[in-house]
């Protein structure tokens, strides 16, 4: 578990309920009625209740907005409205959370007046899941709620400390959507399994980015205070910098950064071997907010890369081309120990609203369907977790261009990346299995791992959930 822990976090904003909204159930039975034959009692529309045909039904509703067809868009809101309360079951929310985003898209591209007005009483609410900034502590219990982050820091600190052995200076770059909640059990073990605890400099990627779980850049000043000294309380010695960055640009003035640092090393004729630091590049649930090839193709004139960048590039190729290419080229020309690469096991990727819409959907039903088990119905903090899931959906759907975020992409791609980008893979030892287990054994008997290949993959009920794996330079 993370070691930050001390008290449960205190109670966040509530996430208002859909009836709260300016729509208004009577004024819509009044401005409108359903289509001929669609059912309107209660009765009838509990067969609509279950996923597959709330599904659909958001299908058709994406359809009709991007056809600017107010008629039909309302219609099918107003049942969704009455087979999908906020306060309802995993299905139920679940739906709750796109109808919302739905309804954002169709007042942004002008389906109808009504949305509009509908849409701005959502800002309120928008308020509400974005108000909130963790301190160390909320976001160490925070993570410490489910698997889907800690079954990535149980297998990346497995594969760097077999990575690191024999190093005296261990050099890693965190980039995480955690903010460090890694570093303390990454700690814990470099000072138990290594002989001669090395020296640790923390390199960490401040993104800036307003995408939760937000964390107040001044909290880092707090954060490396308590790692610095949770390592000294360990005995290993540490070096802590932050340094502020932006996925937007692919982390292009970090990379750049560091870069100077180890051409100034260089310099005085010192390889990393020679030097004896491993360079250890952390990658944790981060790398899908690059922007990919769907958003913009990078060219030389494309600013923020530079000419001498792109001609470092490999071949011509369109994964290569793109910013999450350049990004994985750059880390690959600093020559890392290790690089370890952990995401979300999805596609958020398409241009089509209805396709990203069903891959969405058949992925984030997993959050609403675990939180069951670990966090009471109308509890605060379950009112917490799920507004990250609604932002999520919210991002996937209701935005596009350089506002889509949320642009994640299934395990085979960022292996293609991987590859192009001259790396091999390192396949996870017995030791990563094992502790993986170990680590879901403290939670619900839904949640699984698997190999795939040389990758690891957290499961739930079966289905995939997030992925991990390991590189090195090729």
């Amino acid at each position: 578990m993370t070691q930050f822990t001390e008290n449960p976090p205190p109670h966040l904003h509530q996430i208002s309920p859909f009836s709260n909204l300016a729509m208004n159930k009577s004024q819509i039975i009044h401005r409108i009625r359903p289509w001929p034959g669609f059912p309107t009692s209660s009765k009838a529309l509990g067969s609509f209740g279950d996923a597959n045909c709330m599904e659909q039904l958001l299908v058709h509703c994406a359809d009709a907005i991007e056809n600017n067809d107010a008629t039909l868009s309302q219609q099918i809101l107003w049942v969704l409205n009455n087979i999908a309360p906020s306060d309802g079951d995993s299905n139920q929310r679940l739906t709750c959370a796109f109808l919302r985003a739905l309804i954002i898209r169709a007042a942004k591209i002008g389906t109808c007046k009504m949305l509009t007005a509908m849409a701005s009483a959502q800002s309120c609410y928008n308020l509400a899941l974005h108000s909130h900034t963790f301190s160390v502590f909320e976001l160490a219990n925070f993570v410490d709620l489910t698997p889907w982050h800690r079954f990535g820091f149980t297998a990346a600190n497995a594969a760097i400390l077999d990575a690191v052995e024999g190093y005296s200076v261990i050099h890693i770059v965190d980039f995480s959507s955690t903010r460090c909640m890694q570093i303390p059990t990454l700690i814990d073990a470099i000072a138990t399994r290594l002989e001669r605890p090395p020296l640790v400099k923390l390199t960490v990627a401040a993104i800036m980015d307003d995408v939760p779980p937000m964390f107040d850049i001044f909290s880092y000043n707090e954060l490396g205070l308590k790692l610095v000294t949770f390592a000294r309380s360990r005995n290993v010695p540490m070096e802590f910098r932050v340094i502020p960055c932006s996925s937007s640009d692919g982390f292009t003035h970090f990379v750049e950064h560091l870069t100077l640092q180890q051409e100034q090393k260089h310099h005085h004729q010192l390889s990393p071997a020679e030097y004896g630091e491993a360079l250890v590049i952390n990658c944790q649930m981060v790398l899908h907010f690059i922007p990919d090839e769907t958003l913009n193709i990078i060219t030389n004139s494309s600013p923020p890369y530079t000419p001498s960048l792109l001609a470092a590039s490999c071949l011509p190729s369109p994964l290569c081309s793109s910013a999450r290419g350049l990004f994985l080229k750059s880390i690959r020309s600093l020559n890392p120990t290790i690089v370890v690469l952990v995401d979300e096991d999805a596609d958020f990727t398409s241009k089509n609203l209805v396709s990203r819409l069903r891959s969405a959907f058949n992925y984030l039903w997993i959050p609403y369907d675990t939180v069951d088990t670990f966090l009471p119905r109308g509890s605060k903090q379950r009112q917490w977790y799920e507004a990250d899931v609604c932002w999520k959906i919210e991002n996937v759907i209701a935005h596009e261009g350089f506002h889509r975020v949320e642009r994640q992409e299934p395990k085979g791609r960022w292996v293609e990346r991987m590859r192009e980008a001259n790396f091999r893979v390192v396949a996870f030892g017995e030791d990563a299995v094992a502790e993986v287990k170990s680590m879901l054994n403290e939670h619900a008997a839904g949640w699984g791992s698997k190999r795939e290949e040389d990758d690891l993959v957290l499961t739930w009920k079966g289905h995939n959930v997030v992925f991990a794996s390991a590189w090195a330079p090729a």
